[in-house]
């Protein structure tokens, strides 16, 4: 964890400086934490103790950034993000408001909505704790995953305290349903979520037996299980994006190996090389050189981060790790900005973000790194 960076200018109403409240540990959420707005605009998020941080760039694919704003937000232990269809910015935390006598702390889970670029943040609502009837179970729960469909439904899923897998989602009418247990035995805490173009949603959720696999066909329907699989995962490192339409395809580090492997149910295990460190690789999904691709970032245990594509779904071609020169904290950052450009992202152990956009040649090649 790192320190914010001190930063000028004008507040929002609503937002707070950290600066004018001391500075505050700077967190790196899972899922998509740098993003592109509808404007144009490219958004960054962080967390600490304090509550929620947020960079934003001043014009599409300017130099300029507002922030970091505070928006309050104590007790937050982990946060995660997802996008919707209208770029509309969903978050969701796993907070932690006390101790009940004999069983620890009392966990909810929350969730809040960015609607436009630079506006306030939406208001944390508590979406409570599957097991409130066995409070001992609640600290033992694991952190969320947020997946929205093409209908703009939201899903939050996590590894319950018994190591199964439960849900919990909106209806037809935009209000949450209760939670929903799919089962599941001895899972690692963070299973993979993946909403298509086409309307289905994927879970896989990977532990110590074969994973778990469930299909969602159509809106708001139910979650068929599909045939488990037999991988090897190491935990918190799995994630999934959709190659194409309709179909996903699965990223984790092999825990024998080190290095990356992806998948898509019904073939074959493709080794991608490279060294991670701990969290899932960041994958991005855009043409490069014209080409429908997949990019790839991950730091490395000594904080440096590297990056690779290939054509989309053609993992078997073999990747080329390279390093940009950006070095930081937790997971990179992948965004397309408003003017096409691929943008890397990263927290600096300083706490303040650094990104480097493509220069326009051919590939992956970067510019400079900009110290926001």
């Amino acid at each position: 964890m790192a320190r914010a960076a001190r930063r000028g200018g004008t507040s929002q109403r609503t937002a707070e400086r950290p600066e004018q409240r001391g500075p505050a540990e700077v967190r790196v959420p899972s899922g998509s934490w740098l993003v592109c707005g509808g404007d144009g605009r490219l958004t960054a998020y962080a967390y600490g103790p304090e509550g929620v941080l947020r960079w934003t760039e001043e014009r599409p694919g300017g130099q300029d950034w507002q922030g970091p704003d505070l928006f309050p937000a104590t007790g937050i232990d982990h946060l995660t993000l997802a996008q919707d269809t209208h770029r509309y910015v969903h978050l969701a935390g796993r907070r932690r408001t006390g101790r009940e006598p004999g069983t620890g702390p009392v966990v909810e889970f929350v969730h809040a909505v960015q609607y436009q670029t630079g506006r306030t943040l939406g208001t944390f609502r508590s979406l409570g704790n599957p097991h409130i009837k066995i409070v001992s179970r609640q600290p033992r729960v694991g952190t969320p995953v947020l997946a929205v469909d093409n209908g703009g439904t939201v899903h939050l899923v996590m590894c319950n305290g018994a190591r199964g897998m439960t849900i919990r989602r909106e209806d037809k009418t935009g209000k949450w349903t209760g939670w929903k247990d799919l089962k599941g035995r001895l899972l690692y805490e963070r299973p993979a979520a993946v909403a298509t173009s086409t309307g289905t949603l994927e879970l896989l959720a990977p532990g110590e037996e074969p994973a778990w696999h469930f299909r969602r066909e159509v809106p708001h329907g139910p979650f068929e299980r599909l045939p488990d699989i037999p991988l090897s995962v190491r935990p918190g490192s799995l994630t999934g994006i959709e190659t194409s339409p309709g179909r996903v395809t699965y990223y984790w580090t092999d825990p024998d190996s080190g290095a990356v492997v992806a998948h898509r149910p019904g073939g074959w295990l493709i080794p991608l090389g490279g060294a991670p460190g701990e969290g899932p690789v960041t994958v991005l999904r855009t043409p490069v050189d014209g080409v429908d691709s997949t990019v790839f970032a991950y730091r490395d245990e000594a904080g440096e981060v590297f990056l690779a594509h290939c054509r989309s779904e053609h993992e078997q071609d073999g990747l080329w790790w390279a390093p940009t020169g950006l070095h930081g904290i937790g997971g990179p950052g992948l965004a397309v900005d408003g003017a096409g450009r691929l943008v890397v992202g990263v927290y600096g152990p300083d706490g303040r973000l650094r990104l480097a956009r493509h220069d326009g040649r051919r590939g992956l090649a970067l510019g400079p790194v900009l110290t926001v």
